[in-house]
């Protein structure tokens, strides 16, 4: 009992003055640390309110380059595809049948009309000549008989030495035997034609193209030996769709009107190198129809060509002034932006204050674009950062020399 007491009186006893002096301590730094977390708290939120009462900078005008709207009469250029053939193609073939024994010409030189290109064996040809000749002598012979018959009989039977009906029988006689004469004579002239026949002739002047046709070929009416076109001057072709076709009708609606019109067209031939061909061209003809499968018209132009410099199958762009249009406004090709099919610019006015707009374009020329609607004459649109262009809001003009901030 005294041990148990003892313990007791052990674990109950006051706190030492040392002991409580160091807990108070520990308590009087933890309330210095949060009076100094809380001080902290009070000038940070103290700072961020600041922050906010303060208003932001307004953003400066966005830098933009503009140019003006012009109003001037503007050539319209139309350009198409061109396909270059002779003015005349003349195939060369035969007229009769026979063995090819000869090429006269040198492939790809200047031939002259009637000239000689090929000669075909003559000797089966020459045979039959040979041949209608003699019959043409035999008929003739006969022809001299029923002559004299006729002579002889017609004052015998006019004395009635001899019946009637002889007289008659050598007349008919007579008659056919002067109709096989000419049925001989027309064949003799037929086989003379194909004797010449055998020398195959050249139809036009121009420039004969590679043989097809080969020395020892059995030929005929249906072989291709070569082919002869005359290249000056040389028709360009080229197609228009039915749009551009229907509104040339309407600038032009008489056809004196659409005469004239196309006499007056000068034609610029681009070859296919990029380079221009020298000699300007003139319009020639169009075609009867429009082909119903790409709902174009094919054209025609002529070049000179004394020097046979361009040939049949060269591909290049035929260019010339379609008409004028008085007094259209232009505006350069990158101030038009397209949104969804509709075209807009941005136009800058004597506030500087933009406007979006929308207009309608026409044709384009060089790097302007016609403007049919929706701009006037001096206006001012936005050339060089279209993008920051915005309805309403002020911007900064800079000369064309100096680079747009931001780009």
């Amino acid at each position: 009992m005294q041990g148990q007491a003892h313990r007791l009186n052990h674990s109950t006893r006051p706190l030492t003055t040392q002991g409580a002096s160091e807990r108070w301590g520990s308590h009087h730094n933890c309330t210095r640390w949060c009076t100094l977390a809380g001080v902290v708290c009070i000038l940070l939120l103290s700072a961020g309110c600041g922050t906010k009462s303060v208003s932001a900078a307004p953003a400066p005008p966005a830098p933009v380059q503009v140019a003006e709207v012009v109003q001037r009469d503007v050539p319209i250029y139309h350009e198409y595809i061109a396909t270059l053939d002779g003015y005349v193609n003349a195939q060369i073939q035969p007229q009769v049948s026979g063995y090819l024994i000869k090429q006269n010409y040198r492939e790809g030189a200047l031939v002259r009309k009637n000239e000689v290109l090929f000669n075909i064996d003559p000797r089966p040809f020459q045979a039959v000549l040979d041949q209608a000749k003699a019959q043409l002598a035999q008929a003739e012979a006969q022809l001299g008989k029923t002559q004299l018959d006729v002579q002889r009989d017609t004052p015998l039977a006019r004395e009635k030495a001899i019946a009637q009906s002889q007289l008659d029988n050598d007349i008919q006689a007579n008659l056919a035997a002067k109709a096989t004469v000419q049925a001989d004579k027309a064949a003799i002239e037929q086989a003379s034609l194909n004797l010449e026949f055998t020398n195959v002739r050249s139809l036009i002047d121009g420039v004969a193209g590679i043989a097809t046709g080969q020395v020892g070929n059995l030929v005929g009416p249906q072989t291709l030996l070569t082919t002869v076109s005359q290249l000056d001057p040389i028709k360009a072709y080229f197609v228009v769709n039915e749009q551009q076709y229907l509104a040339f009708v309407q600038r032009n609606p008489t056809p004196a009107e659409r005469e004239r019109t196309q006499k007056k067209l000068d034609l610029e031939l681009i070859t296919a190198d990029g380079s221009t061909y020298p000699k300007r061209g003139r319009f020639f003809a169009v075609d009867r129809q429009v082909d119903v499968q790409t709902g174009a018209i094919r054209l025609a132009g002529l070049f000179p060509n004394p020097d046979n410099v361009l040939r049949p199958g060269q591909y290049g762009r035929v260019r010339f002034v379609s008409y004028t249009r008085p007094r259209a406004l232009l505006v350069p090709q990158k101030a038009v932006t397209e949104l969804q099919g509709m075209y807009q610019v941005a136009v800058v006015g004597a506030d500087s204050t933009v406007s979006i707009r929308t207009v309608k374009v026409g044709e384009r020329t060089g790097d302007m674009w016609i403007v049919e609607d929706g701009l006037k004459p001096g206006e001012r649109v936005v050339t060089e950062g279209v993008q920051r262009a915005r309805e309403g809001v002020p911007v900064k003009v800079v000369p064309a020399t100096a680079p747009a901030e931001g780009r």
